[in-house]
């Protein structure tokens, strides 16, 4: 029975192995450069949940600007890419019916929040090449990281190596005016390090209206570095201006994909926002058996969005701490570690809108005329969490976890002065447990059971109703989740499977509602059902001294639907759920070769994906085969070389890479759900770094 259930279903942990074949190299240190260390188990293999690792070298396998062709090979993982500037994360169908961008999943990168009070979530501003490693928590497992009903994923800056300077630079080319250019210098020593790196990416678009510009400084290390305590900061500045070329309806899809939305076209419609966060952390061991990490951070961000229907102009302040203690004991001579802490963070959220007067303005695009709405809310948030482990004998293990959290706010309407007002509010504690039980029948296998409750905070704009005001009826979506797992290897170690089987049920369904062109409002609509079976498998095959063949495969196969959701009179229970696809399946392998060269080719399938809660509309299924050659080698003893080339959608598939659920037509015009990928598309890149 066992041996059916692992062949059948290990498409969850596949990502976390995808490019190392033993698990002891992805083990997340409770002591290393994380701030914000898994404290569940020391090592991905025996953590009773489904964590994925990405590596450096995945990170940097495509053309080191987009993060979903590298997210996307995460089974359960879905990552919609509309352009640089706008993109949709779900994991496992939670937050596939968000119109614009990423909620209902946490993201931290290093000690520092990436999702805001408005409980929206961007992670695709950060460098790849200044990233370490990504982790992907798969549902509500941590209560350390807040038990978002998505999960959570952690992004580790990069650390210098140990007493040694380094300094480099690399440059990337690619279709469509693809420039991307770095510098970077790094020393660590017994007592500090710091790394800093600068980036600039220019892109003109393959699509009318989508040209992209970004650049940014990051700064990481540690300083009075000690053997019992560490100081650690993180700090980056962004500076971004996005075209956006929106979605399309489907005759223009079909027939002219590069084209923009006329009146986004013509308003020459652009996101822009610059976006500072700082971040210190310090460690110390406050006893032998305890530890403790303590962290501040704060963050700026003011945009500026030209839009058809209006001018939006935002500023939004966060300031918050966590602190945590963990401690290891012996009890019956067996293992029992325990962790209790808590995050507060702040946000102050200023919006105000304009008319867009682009139709005046003799095509010059965009231009701001007189106000139309000024709005202003103060959130605060409150986390309290704490997690047990016990290894009660040599083949069992049992976790247990408790996250406590509090949210409320003041939303301020300014104007138009007759409507203005001054409301209070606060959603009801959520209390989320999580249990797990561990059973390793050897050193080679884990098999895992857990059960969790999960959470998801309403948006701003799911805060309010039509007229603007707070909608004191809505609550958080919550569910709780059942997983059942496993994962091994082979005697010889080279052949690695995971499998894992999920359950989960979503109350108060967050469904939002688009009232006008430029309004959405949210709706507690009911309830989900999000089932899926996962597996991965992959393979070390020498083929010679310094020639390996590493084949993988891994799939998704969902079953996600309405349980009960009755909307505008209509009844949609039973229907399949909007914006993601029941099944994906992923393949490749990694080829190394003699005098450091590498290839890399994988093909990814995407099945059809609802567009509408009716079921009326479906995307076509489609499929993509990226391949990339790589050689890395030294020039000098103390200069090294990479290079790295390759192709993405070779076979030039025509396909929806992002898609808007529910889009409806205003006026005569047919409904834009489409977000045209990309066709056939090259890069090339270099990377040049000198170790003193």
């Amino acid at each position: 029975m066992v041996l059916i259930f692992v062949l059948g279903i290990t498409h969850v942990r596949a990502q976390d192995s995808l490019h190392s074949t033993l698990l002891q190299d992805l083990v997340i240190s409770t002591s290393g450069p994380q701030m914000y260390p898994l404290q569940v188990s020391d090592s991905i293999f025996q953590l009773p949940a489904s964590v994925a690792k990405l590596d450096t070298r995945l990170l940097q396998s495509n053309n080191r600007v987009e993060l979903a062709p590298i997210l996307n090979t995460v089974p359960g993982v879905f990552m919609q890419s509309g352009t640089f500037n706008t993109n949709r994360l779900s994991i496992r169908g939670i937050g596939a019916r968000t119109p614009y961008g990423t909620n209902k999943v946490r993201a931290f990168f290093g000690n520092i929040p990436l999702t805001g009070g408005n409980s929206e979530t961007t992670i695709e501003d950060i460098d790849l090449e200044f990233l370490q490693s990504i982790h992907i928590i798969k549902g509500p497992l941590s209560n350390v990281y807040g038990a978002g009903l998505g999960g959570a994923v952690l992004l580790q800056p990069k650390t210098p190596d140990p007493d040694q300077m380094q300094s480099g630079v690399s440059a990337t080319v690619g279709s469509f005016g693809l420039i991307k250019n770095q510098l970077f210098l790094s020393s660590g020593a017994d007592t500090y390090s710091f790394n800093v790196g600068y980036h600039k990416i220019e892109n003109n678009g393959y699509r009318e209206n989508s040209s992209y510009y970004r650049e940014g400084i990051t700064i990481t290390g540690d300083a009075f570095r000690r053997k019992k305590s560490k100081l650690t900061y993180l700090s980056q500045y962004t500076s971004i201006k996005a075209y956006i070329p929106s979605s399309i309806d489907r005759e223009t899809f079909l027939n002219n994909p590069k084209a923009a939305a006329t009146n986004w076209k013509e308003a020459k419609g652009y996101e822009a926002y610059k976006n500072f966060m700082i971040g210190l952390n310090y460690d110390f061991a406050v006893h032998e058996n305890i530890t403790s990490a303590t962290s501040v951070f704060y963050s700026l961000k003011d945009s500026d969005e030209p839009r058809p229907f209006d001018i939006l102009m935002e500023k939004t302040e966060t300031f918050g701490a966590r602190s945590q203690f963990v401690g290891s004991w012996q009890l019956g001579g067996k293992l029992l570690r325990a962790t209790v802490g808590f995050e507060f963070f702040q946000d102050g959220y200023d919006a105000a809108t304009f008319e867009n007067l682009y139709l005046e303005n003799n095509g010059q695009g965009s231009l701001a005329g007189a106000d139309k709405n000024r709005l202003y809310q103060t959130r605060n948030f409150v986390n309290v969490y704490s997690q047990l482990r016990y290894v009660f004998s040599e083949k069992w293990e049992l976790s247990a976890g408790l996250n406590y959290n509090k949210t409320s706010f003041v939303l301020q309407q300014k104007y138009p002065l007759e409507n203005a007002y001054d409301t209070p509010y606060g959603y009801n504690g959520i209390w989320a447990p999580q249990i797990a039980l561990s059973y390793l029948p050897s050193k080679l296998q884990t098999v895992y059971l857990s059960v969790g409750r999960g959470y998801s905070l309403p948006s701003i704009e799911e805060t309010m109703d039509e007229k603007g005001q707070v909608n004191t009826s809505i609550k958080p979506e919550n569910g709780y989740s059942v997983e059942l797992g496993t994962k091994l290897f082979s005697a010889d170690k080279r052949f690695y499977a995971e499998a894992a089987l999920y359950r989960m049920k979503v109350n108060d369904l967050l469904v939002a509602h688009r009232v006008l062109e430029d309004q959405y409002i949210g709706v507690n609509a009911g309830s989900t059902v999000h089932m899926g079976l996962e597996f991965m498998a992959q393979y070390k095959w020498q083929l010679g001294g310094k020639t390996r063949i590493i084949p993988f495969v891994s799939a998704a196969l969902g079953n996600f639907m309405f349980h009960d959701f009755k909307q505008n009179d209509q009844d949609f229970s039973g229907n399949d759920l909007t914006g993601v696809p029941k099944n994906q399946f992923t393949a490749g392998f990694m080829l190394n070769l003699p005098y450091g060269f590498g290839l890399k080719a994988d093909y990814f399938f995407v099945d059809k994906i609802p567009l509408n809660d009716a079921n009326a509309l479906f995307t076509d299924s489609y499929s993509l085969c990226n391949a990339a050659l790589n050689w890395q080698g030294k020039v000098t003893s103390a200069l090294s070389l990479s290079v790295n080339i390759g192709v993405n959608n070779i076979f030039n598939e025509r396909y929806a890479s992002m898609v808007l659920v529910n889009a409806t037509g205003f006026g005569n015009s047919a409904p834009r759900y489409y977000y045209p990928g990309q066709p056939v598309n090259y890069f090339g890149s270099f990377q040049l770094r000198y170790a003193l």
